[in-house]
């Protein structure tokens, strides 16, 4: 857990094997994610966050995965998946696997998502907000499914970033908190933390959050005054100007370089 720009989705798409970092920096099950592509291939390590998208040349690479195919066939199809895992998958998400993806809602393509996700079994998991589009039960019986997972006889690792605490103070057994700029100020047992014995996992939360806001704000504050910009807002600095001079990416129409905006195409 953490702030909005705290860093988890980057610390997960780290550990994922989806960002190139030195090989040594990172290790999951003994291996560097990135560089040993047979920890994805194989389904030991699985990420699953964000939206259902593709990339599609020169219409946009945030373009929804809504293909006309049933969500049973697309689920089955899975490269690995065990047919008893994925019949289970579709009962306990309560998908129906006639249902086409471009005819369903965006909870019922988030179901088919994680079931898709999920087909395969990891040692593994990291889960990036994916609950968002879930109403209560769908949210409910995933956690309730994950919890047998990493519990039962296959041990699996769950890493679960949210900012949705409804119903997990008794489901996590790490509670980990990552600061400004991606530090990792806290990581605890969730048995020593006596908020969740008693429910109250989003007051811990809005504390922390609370208190390092606190602490961020007096930070700048004396950064200000040692400079001698007291008033100028949060940098004391103009915003830097964004450059308009290439930085297109082929297949795209929008800009690769920091600062950049398409502003044709958003006018």
């Amino acid at each position: 857990m953490g702030a909005n720009g705290a860093g988890k989705t980057t610390l997960l798409k780290v550990l994922g094997g989806h960002h190139l970092v030195p090989p040594a920096s990172v290790s999951v099950l003994g291996r560097p994610p990135f560089h040993d592509t047979s920890l994805s291939a194989s389904g030991s390590l699985a990420y699953l966050g964000g939206n259902w998208e593709r990339e599609v040349a020169f219409a946009g690479y945030a373009v929804p995965l809504a293909a006309d195919v049933a969500a049973g066939d697309l689920v089955r199809r899975v490269p690995g998946a065990v047919p008893e895992r994925v019949e289970a998958l579709l009962a306990t998400l309560d998908i129906d696997p006639a249902w086409r993806l471009h005819r369903a809602s965006d909870g019922q393509r988030r179901r088919v998502q994680l079931a898709a996700g999920l087909a395969r079994p990891f040692d593994v998991l990291l889960l990036d907000e994916i609950t968002v589009d879930l109403d209560v039960l769908g949210r409910a019986d995933l956690m309730n499914f994950l919890v047998q997972e990493s519990s039962g006889e296959r041990r699996a690792t769950v890493v679960y970033a949210t900012h949705i605490f409804d119903g997990l103070d008794a489901w996590p057994t790490h509670v980990a908190f990552l600061g400004r700029g991606g530090r990792l100020t806290r990581c605890v047992e969730a048995a020593a933390l006596p908020e969740l014995a008693t429910g109250h996992l989003l007051e811990l939360v809005t504390r922390w959050l609370r208190e390092e806001q606190a602490v961020h704000a007096a930070a700048v504050e004396e950064e200000l005054k040692r400079r001698g910009l007291e008033g100028e807002g949060a940098s004391g600095a103009p915003a830097a100007l964004p450059s308009w001079s290439n930085g297109w990416a082929a297949g795209r129409m929008t800009s690769t370089m920091k600062n950049s905006s398409n502003a044709v195409m958003r006018m």
